[in-house]
């Protein structure tokens, strides 16, 4: 491959100077021109460069696929596949010839058959791929034999293999894993996911609850190790970053999976939970004088300001502030409309806009504070740094609220953000999205630097996908679907493992797949199910209603007497008043009637068994 401008340079080149080596690498892009007898093609990078790819005798290639779909050769259409304006992948290696890079093409993959097609914008394919998600983690948690979560396991291999020598059960990892099956469910109606969902539900509130009586608050283990027939109980995070303190965000993601399971049958037991557990936020992590949550408790004083909780004395982060509204209160929200939860989602929002833009100084968002909001540039890891999954998550989540209680300032930190992050967070010659970057240049730096690496976390590009998604579908704004088409192309060509099952934790940059220590798990402290759950849930959510407009049933399956009034709320997330109502409804697959179509809710029937309810959402 040769650079139609000779002053630019791949990745990882200089143009001051000389390259003598070869490597492979991947170029991302929309195809230019063909010429079909020099067996060259141009691709136009996302930031604007064109490179000239050179096709082989042996160039191969192949269509992008969903979990569980097979192989589709493309080898033998490459000539009449190559239409300009097509975006598509080719993997190859560069050549240092002649003073120039030349880029030979081993591979090339397709995303589409025809020119303007992507498959992953099918009305399916993301519930499909949810479904073979929850299959994956089905079988390597519990076989194939019966749900019984004292099998599971936090940590599992590549294959799908549950560990064999450590047998410490997480709160947060189950918790996880439950939103994936309750999310499942709503998408698919398939009953052995509820199960799971309802199984895993009753497990941590059996073993990973713990009810406060003298402050009448519940908060949740850290996690329990399995020792034959007995348990020990994990008070406080055995994570590195939180040994010896209650972490906000544990207690956080307790609640993620046992609320989603909650949107499907009403259970109020979750719902007390729920109430309960946000009591511990008010009375101990709230900052009453200044805002927001604190991110640690001392475990024995339960206070944020003790001296035994080392570095993290005093602190609020991204993580006690905002992951409130996606692991949890959006749900909830969702479920029960209760005007205490709104507020506390709103102030969540207005708190964020308020403290984390800081634009003077870095085009990331500021993540860690002290007590009276001022910067902590110095904390762990972190550093002064920027997580540009927490920046998109920002953009993504904020765009909900604006679709429920609109403001300027909403609006303007999330397309601040939608901005920034492609320029300096992520890569316009292979796509995705990086994971951590430095959020201030030094000295003459032309590039942000990889704080520690430049792969790529499925997570990360799990909010790249949804900020950019969620904001054309609100927007309108050509620049966003691009945007959002490029991440979930790359997502679904690199991060799928259609060997083993389920996704990837990281690439590398090039888009293969990144398979070392703990990120070649598809179970550990920091991956369940809930990322790759909640991207497919919302994908599916955001490209049928809000984009292509095309209905999407949604399954639920009420407890008789669970939810308040007899009114199911089915809502699939925020979204702006009057673009989605209810076509259709049936109980038991018989049409039912007793819906409002606009509200977007339905009246239960008086039963004293459970029915399975199937509602019709229809784009407006």
């Amino acid at each position: 491959m040769t650079a139609t401008d000779p002053s630019v340079q791949p990745s990882g080149a200089s143009s001051g100077n000389q390259i003598n080596f070869t490597f492979s690498d991947t170029i991302a892009g929309y195809v230019t021109e063909f010429d079909r007898e020099k067996q060259t093609f141009g691709l136009k990078t996302t930031d604007g460069r064109v490179f000239t790819v050179n096709l082989k005798s042996n160039t191969y290639a192949y269509l992008s696929r969903n979990l569980g779909e097979p192989y589709l050769d493309a080898t033998g259409q490459i000539f009449e596949m190559l239409e300009a304006g097509r975006y598509m992948y080719a993997y190859g290696v560069f050549y240092p010839e002649h003073g120039a890079h030349i880029f030979e093409a081993q591979f090339l993959v397709f995303v589409g058959r025809k020119v303007d097609e992507f498959f992953f914008e099918k009305q399916n394919w993301w519930i499909k791929q949810l479904s073979e998600i929850a299959h994956f983690y089905r079988r390597a948690q519990f076989g194939k034999g019966e749900i019984d979560y004292r099998n599971y396991r936090t940590e599992v291999n590549l294959s799908g293999e549950r560990t064999r020598d450590n047998f410490i059960q997480e709160t947060d990892t189950i918790s996880r894993l439950v939103y994936g099956y309750a999310s499942a469910y709503l998408l698919t109606g398939e009953d052995e996911f509820l199960e799971i969902a309802e199984k895993g539900t009753e497990y941590l509130r059996a073993h990973m609850r713990f009810y406060d009586r003298d402050e009448n608050i519940v908060y949740w283990y850290h996690g329990i190790r399995i020792n034959g027939d007995k348990e020990e109980k994990l008070f406080t995070s055995e994570f590195g970053d939180d040994y010896d303190a209650i972490p906000a965000y544990e207690q956080i993601y307790a609640l993620a999976g046992p609320i989603q399971t909650y949107r499907v049958n009403g259970d109020p037991r979750i719902l007390k939970d729920a109430e309960l557990t946000i009591d511990l936020f008010d009375n101990f992590y709230l900052d009453k004088e200044r805002g927001g949550y604190y991110s640690h408790l001392d475990p024995i004083t339960l206070d944020p300001l003790s001296d035994a909780i080392g570095a993290n004395k005093g602190k609020k982060n991204w993580n006690s502030v905002g992951d409130h509204a996606p692991a949890y209160l959006i749900n909830l929200v969702l479920a029960t409309d209760d005007p205490r939860f709104k507020t506390f989602l709103e102030g969540t929002f207005d708190t964020i806009a308020k403290y984390f833009p800081d634009y003077e100084n870095s085009p990331f968002v500021q993540e860690k504070f002290f007590s009276d909001w001022s910067h902590d540039s110095q904390h762990m890891w972190q550093q002064n740094r920027g997580v540009v999954g927490h920046n998109l998550k920002i953009a993504w989540n904020i765009m909900r609220m604006h679709t429920q209680t609109p403001k300027p300032e909403y609006e303007a930190l999330a397309r601040r953000i939608a901005q920034e992050m492609p320029l300096v967070g992520g890569d316009r010659q292979h796509g995705g999205w990086y994971d951590v970057m430095e959020r201030v240049k030094q000295n003459d730096q032309e590039w942000h630097r990889y704080a520690f690496h430049d792969r790529k976390a499925w997570w990360q590009q799990e909010q790249g996908i949804l900020a950019y998604l969620i904001l054309h579908g609100l927007l309108k704004d050509e620049e966003y679907l691009k945007l959002a088409r490029e991440s979930q192309a790359f997502y679904n060509a690199w991060f799928l493992d259609h060997d083993d099952g389920a996704v990837y934790f990281n690439t590398l940059a090039n888009g293969l797949p990144y398979l070392l220590g703990t990120e070649r798990l598809k179970g550990s402290h920091s991956m369940s199910m809930y990322h790759s759950s909640e991207l497919c849930y919302l994908s599916a959510v955001y490209n049928n209603l809000l984009i292509f407009k095309k209905p999407l049933d949604m399954h639920f399956k009420p407890i008789p007497g669970g939810f308040k009034d007899n009114i199911l709320r089915v809502a699939p997330d925020l979204l702006p008043a009057g673009s989605v109502k209810i076509s259709a409804v049936t109980v038991n697959d018989q049409p039912y009637r007793y819906f409002d179509a606009d509200a977007l809710t339905v009246t239960l029937p008086e039963t004293d068994e459970r029915v399975k309810i199937c509602v019709t959402l229809q784009p407006v």
